[in-house]
């Protein structure tokens, strides 16, 4: 009887235990069946604007220096001072002109002096015009008294140049704006002697206030920018100007390989030259790996996408991501291109759970920059 009993609690074991290793792909069959239902997207290659970015100053369109026509007069009056706005022709400094006035009366005087010589020369030279040959004068005197003529007459035109001469410094003494713009500098205070050679200039100022960012690019990326392009600059308090790309230097730096664009802006009073600006040049397009932007998730260790395998098991990627743009966010290091991500009930599955697409298919195809 113990040897019968033995062999019956052999069998009844060995039978529990192939029952338990039947029972493993059943339990695999519940968890497909269990798995949650999710809808995926996918890592695209998408075409994305505003491709290049690049930092520059503000600096003046076309910068007029002003300087003295005259040297040695004192400043008497400054009529502007900086970040005004002027006209052209407008005053903008005075010089003293005590001195050259006096010069002018002294000139004035011997031009009179010189026109009563002339005439008398001249009515002296009429006397004798028909006295050729007729004896009464020698020819020797005759002759004298014509060049005496032409002599008083130069003598006339040369006092009357120096006086215009001297009229003509009078009305520079007012130092007048050469163009319309905004006064950006003034190195000029009453007292001073003007200098036309020196080196400071006593205006600076922006011809028609106008205002542009002079961007740094590299020149590998300078073939891409065309005149017109369509630009936005940022300023450092926040603002965002929309500009153009007006120039393209034709020479790259040798040292530092990067070549200057000039982006023209409208005219505004928060641009001020030597300011600091980033241009975002929106006109030209790139490729880049993009991702859905509701596929990512953000926790203490920072962005991440939650990856879908080929077994429709989740594994959790950490993302870096870049610009943003119509619901897709880029994807500046992460999965690759055609990865499949999920969207929405991402922070309802954990890293190795099993899921369900609801929408799985093929990857959409890559996207071009000119697209």
């Amino acid at each position: 009887m113990g040897r019968a009993a033995g062999l019956a609690l052999a069998l009844a074991l060995a039978g529990s235990g192939l029952a338990g290793c039947g029972k493993k792909p059943a339990a695999s069959t519940d968890d497909a069946a269990n798995a949650r239902a999710v809808r995926i997207g996918y890592v695209e290659n998408r075409a994305l604007s505003g491709g290049l970015s690049a930092s520059g100053v503000l600096v003046s369109r076309e910068e007029a220096a002003v300087n003295p026509e005259v040297s040695g007069y004192r400043v008497a009056k400054v009529f502007v001072e900086p970040d005004a706005t002027v006209k052209q022709g407008e005053p903008l400094a005075q010089l003293d002109d005590t001195l050259l006035r006096a010069q002018i009366a002294q000139q004035t005087a011997l031009v009179a002096q010189q026109q009563v010589a002339s005439e008398q020369a001249d009515k002296q030279a009429r006397d004798v015009a028909d006295m050729d040959n007729m004896g009464i004068m020698s020819r020797e005197q005759i002759d004298q008294r014509r060049f005496q003529a032409r002599s008083a007459r130069a003598a006339l035109a040369a006092q009357t140049a120096q006086l215009n001469d001297l009229k003509t410094r009078d009305e520079r003494l007012t130092i007048r704006a050469p163009v319309a713009g905004l006064v950006l500098e003034r190195n000029v205070r009453p007292g001073d002697i003007s200098a036309v050679s020196a080196t400071t200039p006593m205006f600076r100022m922006a011809r028609d206030s106008l205002v542009e960012l002079e961007a740094q690019i590299d020149e590998g990326s300078l073939g891409e920018i065309k005149v017109g392009d369509t630009v936005e600059v940022s300023l450092p308090d926040g603002a965002t100007i929309t500009g153009h790309v007006r120039l393209i230097d034709p020479s790259v730096d040798a040292q530092t390989k990067l070549g200057k664009v000039r982006v023209a802006l409208p005219v505004r009073p928060d641009l001020r030259p030597g300011g600091f600006g980033r241009a975002v040049f929106t006109g030209l397009k790139r490729v880049a790996p993009c991702v859905p932007e509701t596929a990512i998730r953000y926790d203490a260790n920072g962005a991440s996408v939650m990856v879908v395998g080929a077994n429709n098991r989740v594994s959790q990627v950490p993302v870096r991501t870049g610009d943003h743009a119509g619901g897709y966010a880029e994807l500046l290091q992460g999965p690759p291109a055609g990865s499949r991500v999920l969207q929405g009930a991402a922070a309802f599955v954990l890293p190795g759970d099993t899921v369900k697409p609801l929408n799985d298919g093929p990857p959409p195809p890559a996207a071009k920059a000119g697209a």
